[in-house]
């Protein structure tokens, strides 16, 4: 109760820098996250209402593997284990050379992880369209191409707008566990800055404060 708040640490350097750059980090994993995510979830969605069993079955497969693995682990597996698994000079290269390996690592884990959540959403909205659109598509002479691009689609995306949201902010907080494969994003920075001057309430509070308006400006945008 008797805790000296110092704000001020905040904005000295190099902690207002480190703050900036952790910023900067959790901003680009995410929105490159959620283009990939966004992307390959609305195609497998889209696959599981498909009506050749084949196509549906394995992005079923996809869905069922990735949204019940916990992320942290999917993280550590592409960081520690599939260099391993790769041929000599593939692994050497992803461990040594890539740029950014802990970036690249968080955004492949993060997307499709997310990816497997939103073709679940892309699944449920096309699945929610009142089957006679659909027929009545097929009435006309649509095939199943046009059916999906010009009925089913349109109507499912809207409807899955506020699912969407929700999606797209749990990126922003997920994006906090690449601190574990060292990429230095907001949380990390903030815990950098907690150890260096033991001022962890001030630096966790402007964490909190920063995820809040990311969160707010992103629900107004959606």
């Amino acid at each position: 109760m008797n805790y000296n708040w110092n704000w001020s640490v905040l904005v000295t350097e190099p902690y207002l820098d480190w703050l900036i750059s952790g910023f900067y980090w959790t901003i680009s994993v995410a929105l490159v996250a959620w283009i990939f995510a966004f992307s390959i979830g609305c195609l497998v969605g889209i696959g599981r209402t498909l009506p050749n069993k084949f196509i549906a079955g394995a992005c079923t497969c996809y869905v069922e593997l990735f949204r019940n693995v916990p992320l942290l682990v999917q993280m550590f597996l592409w960081y520690f284990a599939m260099p391993e698994a790769l041929p000599e000079e593939w692994g050497r290269w992803v461990k040594r050379d890539m740029p950014n390996p802990e970036f690249v690592t968080a955004v492949i884990a993060l997307s499709l992880y997310t990816a497997s959540r939103v073709a679940e959403q892309v699944r449920a909205g096309i699945e929610a369209v009142p089957k006679g659109l659909a027929a009545a598509a097929k009435a006309h002479g649509h095939g199943v191409a046009q059916t999906y691009r010009y009925i089913l689609l349109p109507i499912s995306l809207r409807m899955v707008v506020p699912p969407m949201t929700s999606e797209f902010l749990t990126v922003f907080k997920n994006s906090s566990l690449a601190l574990t494969i060292g990429l230095l994003e907001l949380t990390a920075q903030s815990q950098q800055i907690a150890e260096y001057t033991f001022r962890g309430f001030e630096a966790f509070t402007a964490a909190t404060v920063i995820y809040v308006l990311i969160a707010l400006v992103a629900t107004v945008a959606m």
